[in-house]
């Protein structure tokens, strides 16, 4: 998981290590540009800055590139609008040519983006404790360092955008995801398909409950943990298709090999398990028609999946994900059905896989799971792309 750091206001800390020579020249030169640059740059507003926080996040985990943020809060009220003058000047003392300044929340929180603080351990702590050093020293120089709060956070990846559900990625990442009405249209729809899906094929229900039952021992229900939105790990129900006390080792090595799939020259193949000896005899027919997924719309009465939105991951998975790919498991809550299940499944790429994931995220609509769903059936009926 990525690390954030964060402090308040008051004395360096003291788990911090101290740099090499190395690590100061390069913070000591950056510093030589940031002190030069007259006037400073200019305080976007809010809405443009968390704009520019979302553009930066989704850069940092694209490339592996950490980036800082930095937030000046005032405390309780204390500040006054026109009291944000020494906070301000001491932001712009630290901010050089690509970083962005603006309001992180109007009035309440300023903040700055640091970009591309690199991957050098001992640079990244000599960057943090000299902007809090700076900010601290201004501050004081004004008697205003009694008023604000100071927080530096250091975003390593996506993992660390859910590692505190009051941490500002996160939170930035939420208000992201959609308005209350946009959530609960789709809570509406996934509450209403579900409860009547569930009732319609109720007959089929029972008939593969009979069909597990009576060719292979053990449970008819098969549950497992997975990763849903934000993170948060659920329990998800489907149909047993394998024999009890299975080996996961060939699963593991199917989905790194998947995973693997997009840096290879060679993306003709199909990514499927062929002949898996884990499956019964049953278990073959319900894996190519999706019957054995039928279970999963308990899921979505529950409230930890969707009927649309992409397919919940396991923990191993996870792990071997890029910074960005984890993307697909923060902005939208896990479905029964998507975008990949209709548009060829196991015949894409991940890679092609997560962006389709993140574009279903970004222009969500009810039109869209409407479309998705009727798309469904024939996608499960020709086996296209079929597990």
């Amino acid at each position: 998981m990525g690390a954030i750091a964060e402090l308040f206001s008051g004395a360096l800390p003291s788990f911090l290590p101290s740099t090499t020579a190395a690590a100061e020249r390069v913070v000591v030169a950056r510093a030589g540009v940031e002190q030069h640059r007259p006037g400073g740059p200019h305080v976007l507003d809010t809405s443009l800055f968390r704009d520019a926080l979302t553009k930066e996040r989704k850069r940092a985990e694209r490339f592996d590139q950490p980036f800082m943020l930095v937030l000046v809060g005032a405390r309780l009220d204390t500040a006054e609008p026109m009291g944000w003058s020494p906070a301000i000047e001491a932001l712009r003392s630290v901010t050089g040519e690509t970083d962005v300044l603006g309001w992180f929340e109007k009035g309440t929180t300023l903040g700055l983006i640091i970009p591309e603080i690199g991957a050098d351990a001992a640079v990244r702590r000599t960057l943090y404790k000299r902007t809090r050093r700076e900010l601290v020293e201004r501050l004081q120089s004004v008697g205003a360092l009694e008023r604000f709060s100071i927080r530096l956070h250091i975003h390593s990846g996506a993992r660390a955008s859910q590692a505190d559900n009051v941490e500002p990625l996160a939170a930035e990442l939420r208000a992201q995801a959609g308005t209350p009405m946009r959530e609960a249209l789709k809570r509406v729809l996934d509450i209403a398909g579900s409860a009547a899906l569930m009732v319609m094929l109720l007959p089929v229900y029972l008939v593969v409950a009979a069909l597990v039952k009576l060719t292979s021992d053990g449970p008819v229900f098969f549950r497992q943990d997975r990763v849903g939105r934000m993170g948060q790990p659920f329990r998800m129900l489907k149909f047993r298709t394998m024999k009890v006390n299975s080996d996961s080792a060939i699963h593991q090595k199917y989905v790194s090999d998947f995973i693997s799939s997009s840096d290879r020259l060679d993306k003709s193949g199909v990514f499927k398990i062929v002949n898996d000896p884990r499956v019964t005899s049953i278990g073959s027919l319900l894996r190519k028609t999706s019957l054995d997924e039928l279970p999963q719309f308990w899921n979505v009465l529950r409230g930890d999946m969707s009927l649309v939105g992409p397919r919940p991951p396991l923990a191993y998975e996870v792990q071997q994900y890029k910074p960005w790919h984890y993307r697909r498991v923060l902005e939208a809550k896990p479905g029964i059905t998507g975008l990949w299940q209709v548009t060829g499944r196991s015949r894409t790429t991940f890679d092609d896989m997560v962006r389709l994931d993140l574009r279903y995220a970004r222009s969500w609509s009810v039109w869209t799971d409407v479309k998705i769903l009727l798309a469904t059936p024939r996608a499960v009926i020709s086996g296209k792309g079929a597990c």
